[in-house]
Protein backbone atom coordinates (compact mmCIF):
# COMPACT_ATOMS: atom_id res chain seq x y z
CA UNK A 1 0.00 0.00 0.00
CA UNK A 2 1.08 3.53 -0.66
CA UNK A 3 0.87 6.60 1.52
CA UNK A 4 -0.33 9.87 0.02
CA UNK A 5 0.15 13.32 1.48
CA UNK A 6 -1.85 16.33 0.35
CA UNK A 7 -0.43 19.69 1.29
CA UNK A 8 -1.99 23.13 1.41
CA UNK A 9 -5.59 22.01 1.97
CA UNK A 10 -7.54 24.99 3.22
CA UNK A 11 -9.33 24.73 6.55
CA UNK A 12 -12.67 25.24 4.79
CA UNK A 13 -12.07 22.27 2.51
CA UNK A 14 -10.83 20.07 5.35
CA UNK A 15 -13.78 20.99 7.56
CA UNK A 16 -16.24 20.21 4.74
CA UNK A 17 -14.60 16.82 4.19
CA UNK A 18 -14.64 16.05 7.93
CA UNK A 19 -18.34 16.97 8.05
CA UNK A 20 -19.12 14.72 5.07
CA UNK A 21 -17.17 11.85 6.65
CA UNK A 22 -19.03 12.22 9.95
CA UNK A 23 -22.39 12.26 8.17
CA UNK A 24 -21.47 8.86 6.70
CA UNK A 25 -20.17 7.54 9.99
CA UNK A 26 -16.61 7.32 8.68
CA UNK A 27 -13.24 8.63 9.67
CA UNK A 28 -11.75 11.25 7.37
CA UNK A 29 -9.21 8.68 6.15
CA UNK A 30 -11.89 6.09 5.33
CA UNK A 31 -14.03 8.71 3.60
CA UNK A 32 -11.16 9.99 1.46
CA UNK A 33 -10.09 6.45 0.58
CA UNK A 34 -13.63 5.77 -0.68
CA UNK A 35 -13.52 8.98 -2.73
CA UNK A 36 -10.20 7.96 -4.28
CA UNK A 37 -11.46 4.45 -5.04
CA UNK A 38 -14.57 5.79 -6.77
CA UNK A 39 -12.48 8.21 -8.81
CA UNK A 40 -10.09 5.45 -9.85
CA UNK A 41 -13.00 3.21 -10.89
CA UNK A 42 -14.55 6.08 -12.84
CA UNK A 43 -11.29 6.57 -14.74
CA UNK A 44 -11.20 2.88 -15.62
CA UNK A 45 -14.81 3.07 -16.82
CA UNK A 46 -13.87 5.92 -19.16
CA UNK A 47 -11.01 3.81 -20.53
CA UNK A 48 -13.35 0.89 -21.08
CA UNK A 49 -15.90 3.07 -22.87
CA UNK A 50 -13.14 4.45 -25.11
CA UNK A 51 -12.07 0.88 -25.96
CA UNK A 52 -15.66 -0.05 -26.78
CA UNK A 53 -16.07 3.03 -28.94
CA UNK A 54 -12.86 2.23 -30.81
CA UNK A 55 -13.95 -1.38 -31.35
CA UNK A 56 -17.31 -0.22 -32.67
CA UNK A 57 -15.70 2.34 -34.98
CA UNK A 58 -13.22 -0.18 -36.37
CA UNK A 59 -15.95 -2.79 -36.79
CA UNK A 60 -18.36 -0.47 -38.58
CA UNK A 61 -20.67 0.12 -35.63
CA UNK A 62 -22.87 -2.02 -33.48
CA UNK A 63 -25.07 -4.71 -34.94
CA UNK A 64 -28.76 -4.73 -34.15
CA UNK A 65 -28.28 -7.53 -31.60
CA UNK A 66 -25.35 -5.80 -29.85
CA UNK A 67 -25.51 -5.78 -26.04
CA UNK A 68 -26.31 -2.61 -24.15
CA UNK A 69 -23.28 -0.56 -23.06
CA UNK A 70 -24.34 -0.85 -19.42
CA UNK A 71 -24.39 -4.64 -19.78
CA UNK A 72 -20.87 -4.57 -21.19
CA UNK A 73 -19.65 -2.49 -18.25
CA UNK A 74 -21.31 -4.84 -15.78
CA UNK A 75 -19.64 -7.79 -17.46
CA UNK A 76 -16.21 -6.14 -17.59
CA UNK A 77 -16.09 -4.97 -13.97
CA UNK A 78 -15.23 -8.40 -12.46
CA UNK A 79 -12.69 -9.02 -15.21
CA UNK A 80 -10.93 -5.82 -14.19
CA UNK A 81 -11.20 -6.50 -10.45
CA UNK A 82 -13.85 -3.82 -9.90
CA UNK A 83 -16.57 -5.83 -8.22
Amino acid sequence: MSVLTIREVSDDVKNALVRDARERGQSLQAFLLDVLRRQAAFGRNRELLAEIEQDLTEGGGAAEDAPDAAALLTQARPERGLE
